[in-house]
């Protein structure tokens, strides 16, 4: 069943593409800034990324020296749609067996230079795989990465690296958990709010990466999608290549030194605010039904307030944990023990029918709710949030 799972998930084709180079660079680059040795001496294991067919692969493989590390591993699953398209690694494979895309994976500890042109790259790495077959294998089983053949690269692995099917984000985000391994992996904003994420979040076990939350990442799709055939998911088009555009962060538990930057706060006062949409300045809201005001801008989180405050999930891309603590989320069952009013059936019906004119049922209590004009009105899914010291507390 698990490996029916995953072939449904990864035939629908907008469940994994491949990651661009210049993303991987610019996500790794942030880490060596602050630790130029996190990598030093480590194996990492990409398992979910076709060798010859994974940036992750071949930027690792690139600066296997650069970064000392000491094993890189990659596995490909069994029915990957982008598995074996550019080069088959397999010279005596049919066209039959080719298309079956059979696992397999690439274990490296040295790369030298094969054809002694002064310099390693991935030619060198293809002319040690033929020249040494103990390099690549293929896989005895289906390459899932929950089978017991890539738990073991698991374990074995100290950081693993990979842009994870999207469809099994929890799953895969509990299997490198349960190891309590170090990790980088790319997944969609929404998975922030998932009740397997936010809590590893919120103890701070897990934390954004180092690119830009406000702006999506455009990933390459598979070869059939590049000639036409084009995803139901929005596309860019550069310099006449497809991308698919996707709302997608980086998830990691490796430090970067821009978590540590504190945001600029704006110093209230009278309760007061500036709302760029207004032009002009509104007292801040007050939920309804927690004991936190609304802050609808990360931008206008004020310095001198020490209560919580509901802020926006791109907040996370901002946050430093030595300046705010994480409460918990607006959510509908109060996992996090904050909430002060609990809406019954009656009254959300009442709130749908003085905001809509008609019969309905307006879910109240699945996020901050906010009186504007006597009427109950529902906020986007916020973070509670406080600041981590109050000058006001007795820290004695």
């Amino acid at each position: 069943m698990a490996n029916s799972n995953l072939t449904n998930a990864k035939n629908a084709k907008n469940d994994e593409f491949y990651t661009q180079w210049v993303d991987i660079e610019n996500e790794i680059n942030a880490y060596l800034d602050l630790d130029p040795d996190v990598f030093k001496g480590k194996t990492i294991l990409c398992p979910c990324d076709d060798p010859y067919e994974s940036n992750f692969f071949k930027y690792f493989a690139l600066r296997f020296y650069d970064l000392q590390l000491k094993k890189l591993i990659a596995t490909c699953y069994a029915g990957s749609p982008i598995a074996n398209k550019q080069l088959s690694l397999f010279p005596d494979e049919s066209e039959e067996v080719k298309t079956t895309r059979n696992p397999h994976k690439i274990e490296i500890t040295e790369i030298p230079d094969m054809n002694n042109d002064g310099a390693v790259n991935l030619y060198d790495v293809q002319l040690l795989l033929a020249s040494d077959r103990n390099h690549l294998t293929r896989l005895k089983g289906n390459g899932d990465f929950r089978s017991k053949e890539i738990k073991q690269l698991r374990d074995e692995a100290d950081i693993i690296i990979t842009n994870p099917p999207f469809s099994l984000f929890r799953e895969f985000l509990t299997w490198i958990m349960e190891a309590n391994k170090q990790f980088l992996i790319i997944g969609s904003k929404n998975a922030i709010t998932y009740k397997e994420v936010f809590p590893l979040i919120k103890d701070n076990k897990m934390w954004i990466g180092a690119a830009s939350f406000n702006k999506d990442m455009l990933f390459i799709p598979p070869e059939e999608i590049r000639q036409g055939d084009k995803p139901s998911t929005a596309t860019r088009i550069v310099d006449g290549k497809v991308y698919l555009r996707s709302p997608s962060v980086w998830f990691t538990n490796i430090d970067h030194g821009r978590r540590h930057q504190p945001l600029p706060l704006m110093l209230i006062k009278d309760n007061l605010r500036y709302n760029k949409k207004l032009k002009g300045k509104v007292f801040y809201d007050r939920y309804d039904n927690y004991d936190a005001i609304e802050i609808p801008y990360t931008e206008s989180i004020p310095s001198n307030y020490y209560g919580v405050m509901g802020v926006p999930v791109s907040f996370l891309d901002k946050y430093s944990p030595e300046q705010f603590e994480i409460m918990g989320m607006c959510e509908n069952l109060d996992l996090y023990k904050l909430k002060t009013k609990t809406y019954s059936s009656f009254e959300c019906q009442q709130a749908y029918l003085k905001k809509f004119g008609k019969k309905g049922t307006y879910d109240l209590n699945a996020s901050g709710v906010i009186i504007d004009n006597g009427l109950l009105e529902k906020v986007y899914q916020r973070i509670l949030i406080r600041h981590k010291k109050n000058p006001h507390e007795n820290n004695a």
